[in-house]
């Protein structure tokens, strides 16, 4: 049996057996998320989901290095400062979903887990020119590193809006992050990605619409953490001439939904930290769409995406400038769409509703 394989089924073991502990441990403390009018859930529902995720990643990967086979070979380097960063992280996520912790204290703490991570070696020493030869950061490395570690993790926090989105992308995000790590021999990246993805896919047993449980910020954050991570170790070998692109093409659909996020909130005039309806699956949701109809159309997206930062690798440099502007262009024209699809069921719906309020005519 592949040993990547071995590794995702050992951690999606542990993640769908830990699940309902996590559960169980989420009804007696509190930890419930309540609806509300952002929310696409009717009733309450248990978070602390993240803890069996972060169980089955971290617990195999520490097995994985201690038992024989070729994990027991690594430098343990990089997965000590994963571990390091992500205990802050857990306890953090665990707090705010019991009782809310203030934005500020949130990057605060995740920045903490970044400038680890830049401890124990994680870094970005490049950064992709496609019209020329990588720019050398220097003493740059480490506010641009912070920033992406920032960035991702906090992309992922706000696309988990709904039932599977989270784990689905990650999945997604994960597998194309190892394939490209394949085609360079990169074995760090694919065990690593190996183990999101088998521990995501053991809770998406339980977070699959209708889910039964949340992975709640302990899980959002340790994921966003985790896959900021990977796509750091992802360019400090093979593909260091693409630095981020890579990682920025499969990550695309989450990191452009939070981008828009803080710009439309910014424009409007309103706390950039306050969530609202306006990312793209409550537009699908919006705009007809069933939650799966929407579930699904976001891992169509993602897929696309991360199919495209596999092609990149493929490609000449000079071809990447124009990939991630036809990518750009694909995202503009799925978002257009479903703000016409939206606007057009709020007609539909208003007319419906003024029909119903006029009188009959004898």
């Amino acid at each position: 049996m592949p040993y990547s394989l071995l590794l995702a089924l050992g951690a999606a073991l542990v993640a769908l057996l830990l699940t309902p502990a996590a559960r169980a441990l989420a009804v007696r403390v509190g930890a419930m998320d309540l609806p509300d009018a952002r929310r696409v859930h009717d009733t309450p529902m248990p978070r602390f989901g993240g803890l069996a995720i972060a169980a089955g990643v971290l617990g195999v990967a520490w097995l994985a290095r201690l038992l024989p086979g070729p994990a027991a070979a690594l430098d343990p380097r990089p997965l000590l400062g994963l571990t390091c960063a992500s205990v802050p992280i857990l306890m953090l996520g665990m707090a705010d979903d019991r009782w809310s912790v203030s934005p500020w204290v949130k990057l605060a703490v995740q920045a903490c887990a970044g400038l680890t991570l830049g401890l124990f070696g994680y870094g970005v020493p490049l950064l992709t020119n496609p019209f020329g030869p990588a720019v050398e950061l220097g003493w740059m490395n480490v506010p641009v590193t912070l920033l992406w570690v920032l960035t991702v993790t906090n992309a992922i926090n706000l696309i988990d809006g709904l039932d599977g989105l989270a784990s689905g992308v990650v999945i997604i995000a994960s597998a194309a992050l190892w394939a490209v790590a394949r085609m360079h021999s990169d074995f760090y990246v694919m065990f690593f990605a190996a183990l999101l993805i088998g521990a995501c896919a053991g809770f998406l047993r339980w977070n699959y619409p209708p889910a039964r449980v949340f992975m709640g910020d302990t899980g959002s954050q340790f994921l966003g953490l985790t896959l900021s991570a990977l796509s750091l170790l992802e360019n400090r070998k093979g593909t260091a001439a693409l630095t981020l692109l890579l990682p920025l093409v499969a990550l695309g659909v989450p990191l452009a939904d939070s981008a828009i996020a803080f710009l439309r909130r910014l424009l409007k005039r309103q706390h950039v930290f306050r969530g609202d309806t306006g990312h793209v699956h409550h537009q699908l949701l919006q705009a007809g769409l069933s939650k799966r109809g929407a579930l699904f159309a976001m891992w169509g997206l993602c897929a696309f995406f991360g199919g495209i930062a596999v092609l990149l690798t493929w490609l000449p440099r000079e071809w990447s400038a124009l990939l991630v502007g036809v990518l750009a262009a694909v995202l503009f024209v799925v978002l257009e769409l479903l703000r016409a699809l939206r606007k057009s069921r709020e007609r539909d719906t208003a007319a419906a509703a003024a029909a119903k309020r006029s009188p009959r005519r004898r």
